[in-house]
């Protein structure tokens, strides 16, 4: 039989196209109308995979939060919660306009249930007390999430004239935006470092 001319449609492979879409446009340049003319289908043939667009960008930001590294829980909270936080910066870094979806919360999402339920329980299993081991989590996630959704450097302009006269401390304001991926770098890490460093002032007091 001839090899049929448009690739079998797959749950996979609309997810990827999907993703791209969402990469390129935004999550309103996704529909599944336009999704289905880059596969070459008709929509409804999309319908048999994914009821609806939210359930297809709930399973996209599963396949996100797949890449996020919780895996050092299981030696050290310290060290967990930094890979953590690290690797969820640099998913959403990856796909910045799906941003919103996975900031809503993991919901039925089986592998972002299966990340919080790995940091949980590796800071129960360090001693913290459940309550904390909660407010931990959703500490670090406030901190992910905003340095997925904006960039502290390039929010400034980059003429010095802006600033000069009125703002003398904002003299060298211009210049942040030529270094911005340094500097919004180096700034989590340094409000990682505080974070990590206060909590564990924190925990000899428990």
């Amino acid at each position: 039989m001839p090899r049929p001319s448009t690739p079998l449609l797959n749950r996979a492979r609309i997810r990827s196209h999907a993703l791209a879409m969402v990469d390129a446009a935004g999550l309103g340049g996704l529909s599944m109308r336009k999704l289905a003319g880059e596969l070459g289908v008709q929509a409804p043939s999309l319908y048999t995979h994914y009821r609806t667009k939210d359930e297809l960008l709930q399973d996209i930001a599963d396949d996100i939060m797949s890449t996020v590294d919780v895996s050092d829980f299981a030696t050290d909270w310290a060290a967990g919660v930094r890979t953590w936080a690290r690797s969820y910066r640099a998913a959403m870094a990856a796909h910045p306009n799906m941003v919103p979806v996975i900031a809503s919360g993991p919901a039925r999402r089986e592998t972002a249930l299966a990340r919080a339920d790995a940091v949980h329980g590796g800071l129960v299993r360090a001693g913290w007390p459940p309550r904390y081991a909660t407010m931990i989590g959703a500490s670090t996630k406030y901190l992910v999430l905003g340095a997925a959704m904006s960039s502290f450097s390039r929010g400034f302009e980059d003429d010095v004239q802006v600033y000069v006269d009125r703002y003398p401390h904002l003299d060298q304001a211009h210049r942040l935006r030529d270094h911005a991926d340094e500097i919004d770098a180096d700034s989590f890490e340094l409000a990682l470092d505080a974070f990590i460093h206060g909590l564990t002032a924190l925990r000899a007091t428990l």
